[in-house]
């Protein structure tokens, strides 16, 4: 296993540019399996996510060529098998995109319960009512999800909590049905925009994305031959803007869509941050003290709860005390234990984390528990003073491209090790 040697204290100065977005791409690959034909898909981002999700493609008959490190032609013409049941099911979140996809093309599919992060519970019973509301007989059999149809027919759906996954799940699953699909408290983050546009480019008939109400007009065919580039991951840039931030340093985030940012960005100008917005890039920098601030996530256009582990790393740098209220899952605090370690002064009471800033961070041994619980690990280690040691670095490779080279090239000190190597 690798694990990552950080030497702290680096303000980070410089370019960097981000990525496609990761949940973009988690749903625009499955979304190809509707099209008995090639498309070509650009600015994938290079993440452990997208190599499992392609192997699992590729069991179920679909073929990939790369056309470059970041562009995919996906040839889903001999997909032929509705079954996703391997163990690489288990292994991230976004494989349950395969239910909506595959249930659109055959009006049948048996899959294996999605894996991913553990930080609290994440079901799919709205996936499932979306399904059901379409024609869809659901069985729980085994720990395998199977759906069947004689046909997909249009339903007005009302979603009882806002789910990302169920929103693009039942938009997948609709799209091809007949007559018209309304889901009502639809979730509106960009990358379900993003596959939205995806869908529409290959002849769906999608309007609303991005706002609480969807409408899909089934179609009977999609057409092959889109070319469709992947909006930026909001995510990745984030974190990078956090990071400027914690490390009082001084960067341009590039190749981000500003508007995305909104929630992160005034809640940095809130903390005596300097925002600098361009047309596809920011500039952030910190050179005066860190006021504290409250956080709450919420669904877009909210706080992303995405970002709340990052920013607890900032917000400990913040003077005086300052909380974070997660109120999307309900276990996702895990990571505090592990800044602790490192001298962070916090605890967490419920759904609310209490942070007191100005404590000076150590480097110390520290696990990645999740993916984002892992940025805010390497986060943590750039402003530590002395060495921090991040094991479990294959949940960081889930979401982040090139994390290491990034973050060195801003003047970061970090090297990537195999446990035989020693420290």
């Amino acid at each position: 296993m690798d694990k990552l040697l950080i030497r702290g204290q680096r303000r980070l100065k410089g370019e960097v540019t981000i990525s496609g977005a990761k949940n973009a791409a988690l749903g625009i690959l499955p979304a190809a399996l509707l099209l008995s034909d090639v498309c070509t898909v650009e600015n994938i981002p290079n993440i452990l996510d997208i190599a499992i999700l392609r192997r699992i493609m590729e069991s179920l008959g679909a073929r990939f060529i790369d056309i470059d490190e970041n562009t995919l032609r996906v040839d889903a013409t001999n997909v032929s098998s509705y079954t996703a049941t391997g163990e690489d099911m288990h292994r991230f979140r976004g494989s349950y995109y395969l239910m909506g996809a595959l249930l659109g093309r055959f009006k049948k599919a048996v899959v294996t319960f999605p894996g991913g992060c553990n930080f609290g519970s994440r079901p799919i019973d709205q996936h499932i009512k979306g399904f059901e509301a379409l024609g869809a007989k659901v069985e729980i059999e085994h720990g395998h999800i199977k759906l069947t149809a004689n046909k997909l027919t249009g339903a007005n759906i009302y979603l009882d909590v806002v789910s990302v996954g169920a929103t693009v799940n039942i938009m997948l699953a609709a799209v091809k049905a007949e007559g018209i699909t309304t889901i009502e408290n639809a979730a509106k983050e960009p990358h379900i925009v993003d596959i939205a546009n995806f869908l529409n480019a290959m002849g769906a008939d999608i309007k609303g994305a991005g706002t609480d109400i969807i409408r899909i007009r089934g179609v009977r065919e999609l057409k092959g031959n889109v070319v469709h580039c992947i909006i930026p991951d909001m995510i990745e840039a984030g974190t990078y803007m956090i990071a400027a931030a914690a490390t009082r340093g001084d960067v341009l985030v590039k190749n981000v869509i500003p508007k995305h940012m909104e929630s992160l960005s005034a809640k940095l100008v809130e903390m005596n941050v300097k925002i600098q917005e361009y047309d596809d890039s920011i500039r952030v920098w910190a050179k005066d003290r860190l006021t504290r601030a409250n956080i709450k996530t919420l669904p877009y256009p909210g706080f992303p709860t995405d970002l709340q582990p990052p920013a607890a790393v900032l917000l400990l740098q913040a003077d005086g005390i300052s909380t974070i209220t997660e109120s999307i899952f309900d276990n996702r605090f895990q990571y505090i234990d592990e800044l602790k370690r490192m001298g962070a002064k916090a605890r967490v009471e419920g759904r609310m984390a209490v942070i007191e800033g100005g404590s000076k961070l150590t480097g110390a041994p520290v696990k990645a528990l999740d993916l984002r619980a892992g940025a805010a690990c390497v986060l943590a280690g750039c402003v530590a003073e002395g060495i921090t040691e991040v094991s479990n670095v294959s949940y960081i490779d889930r979401g982040y491209e090139r994390m290491v080279e990034k973050l060195n090239s801003l003047g970061a000190d970090i090297r990537r090790v195999s446990d035989s190597d020693g420290t």
